[in-house]
């Protein structure tokens, strides 16, 4: 099996609940996953790097802080699933009580099913509800990468974590649409390289014993 992802992966870990903030490159350009905050810090690592896009998995407070900042910054277009973009974009309220964060035009509104280029990568897009209506999770088969002998990756957002799966008790969760998408999840090649919105990553086949059943 291959040693690493088909694609380069940064991580940086930021704000106060240590979200994951990945940075994906591949090699002509790169993209920025759910910058929850520090625009200008994001872009001191970019390092001039080309930023071709901005992918919200979800509409949550902690994955999209930065998203407006980000924007401006690069020019880059921001990314989200048609459900959770009026969420983003500030046009309705996924959870008033919630901590707030400034609203952000979605660029592109992404469909399940689609697929996404970036740079020299096509990426799918996957809609896994549950966590919220339009959580997204982003796949990329490594045919379709710079390195096609490297390991799939999946940007998986809030919906599969090392060892668990988001949380659906949050307003606009829903436990028998993260069943659903869970076990489409374990449907992908074992060897997938999961990233996850918080904490280590992992892969399809370490959690498919629990994925297959839908969570635990």
């Amino acid at each position: 099996m291959a040693a690493k992802p088909c694609v380069k992966l940064e991580a940086l870990v930021m704000g106060p609940i240590q979200n994951n903030v990945y940075i994906v490159d591949d090699g002509t350009c790169v993209f920025v996953v759910d910058p929850t905050e520090d625009a200008k810090r994001i872009v001191e690592v970019l390092g001039g790097r080309t930023c071709a896009a901005i992918v919200l998995t979800h509409a949550h407070w902690d994955h999209v802080g930065a998203a407006k900042d980000l924007r401006e910054l690069t020019g880059a277009p921001v990314m989200a699933s048609a459900l959770d973009a009026p969420y983003i974009d500030g046009s309705a309220s996924l959870d008033p009580s919630h901590r707030g964060f400034d609203p952000c035009p979605v660029d592109r509104v992404l469909a399940d099913g689609e697929f996404v280029e970036i740079g020299s990568c096509t990426w799918q897009v996957l809609l896994t509800p549950g966590h919220t209506p339009g959580s997204i999770c982003l796949f990329l088969d490594p045919a379709k990468s710079p390195d096609p002998q490297g390991l799939p990756v999946l940007v998986s957002g809030d919906t599969l974590f090392a060892g668990a799966h988001g949380r659906t008790d949050f307003v606009g969760g829903d436990p028998a649409a993260m069943r659903e998408s869970l076990k489409r999840l374990a449907e992908l090649p074992e060897q997938t390289l999961a990233l996850p919105g918080h904490n280590d990553l992992t892969t399809i086949g370490r959690e498919l014993p629990w994925l297959s059943r839908g969570g635990f």
